[in-house]
């Protein structure tokens, strides 16, 4: 027998170029056809189950694929399988997951929560995303606050005192902070020598004589809501004059000590108003325990 017939036929399309370059018709593998057909069977499958055609202003919905899930309101509600209802249902999972630590927060007071390395890891993941749904827009991500307009939570001065009572008090019915403006009781001298006096508690370097003078203005215009010692009142929500933290005039960002006392000045002349809104019509008891947690914390407390 020749070499030629003991070998297996290939067989060919009949095209051949240049008389010896032949295009072969080799049949594909048994197995990627096997393949193919399950996916087309798949698909078939998937397009009866699940939506998928477009029909008019409407779709085909599928069938067997119902998804029953109770939304945070507590209304349940069944749907066909889609991308939205599959998450309120792990959306509604997820919160039967958390009910019985949030439950445990609830029952427990600040130093437990404190005491327990659990409840203090899920108070504080919970508390990331209340912080950032509603104190952020004001107070920034990091707590940090906006120079002038939000209090800084992250420097240890508490305006409104810093006990956990105090701070929960804060976040339920809010907090007004109003300085009055002096411009129409003082004189531009008087407002200039208790800007220096001021300056002089966080041991700024300024006139002798203006200080003296500024005291003078203080104890009669200043100290009611200060204090005579100028360390503020919590109760008042009045700022402690002689720490060096600056929660509404940029003092150390001023260029000179000139600048610092306009600063102040300005401040004096003009006053402040702020509000921080309540949200105990907003967020449930726990979400604000949860929440005065988290801020004590963030702050160092007292």
């Amino acid at each position: 027998m020749s070499k030629d017939k003991s070998q297996k036929t290939v067989q060919t399309t009949g095209h051949a170029w240049d008389g010896d370059l032949q295009e072969f018709n080799n049949p594909l593998p048994n197995w990627w056809l096997w393949a193919f057909y399950a996916t087309v069977v798949f698909a078939i499958i998937y397009w009866i189950l699940y939506p998928t055609l477009p029909l008019g202003d409407t779709y085909t919905k599928g069938v067997m694929n119902d998804i029953t899930y109770t939304t945070e309101d507590g209304k349940t509600v069944t749907t066909h399988w889609n991308t939205r209802a599959l998450f309120e249902k792990e959306m509604q999972e997820a919160r039967q997951a958390q009910a019985k630590y949030v439950e445990q927060l609830s029952q427990a007071s600040y130093q437990q929560i404190q005491a327990d390395p659990e409840q203090t890891g899920f108070a504080f993941s919970m508390a990331k995303v209340l912080f950032a749904d509603n104190c952020a827009a004001c107070h920034q991500t990091g707590g940090n606050g906006v120079m002038g307009k939000y209090p800084n939570l992250i420097d240890d001065a508490w305006l409104w005192g810093g006990s956990f009572e105090q701070i929960e008090h804060s976040i339920r019915e809010g907090r007004q902070g109003n300085m009055p403006g002096f411009k129409g009781q003082l004189s531009q001298e008087q407002i200039s020598n208790v800007s220096a006096y001021v300056l002089s508690l966080s041991d700024h370097d300024m006139d002798t004589g203006e200080v003296e003078r500024g005291k003078q203005v203080f104890d009669a215009n200043c100290a009611v809501c200060h204090g005579e010692d100028a360390k503020g009142k919590p109760s008042m929500g009045s700022a402690n004059l002689t720490d060096s933290i600056w929660t509404i005039v940029d003092v150390p960002g001023a260029a000179s000590t000139e600048a610092q006392k306009e600063a102040v000045m300005k401040l004096v002349r003009n006053g402040v108003a702020r509000e921080m809104p309540g949200w105990k019509e907003r967020l449930s008891d726990t979400e604000i325990k949860i929440l005065t947690y988290y801020v004590h914390e963030m702050g160092g407390g007292n």
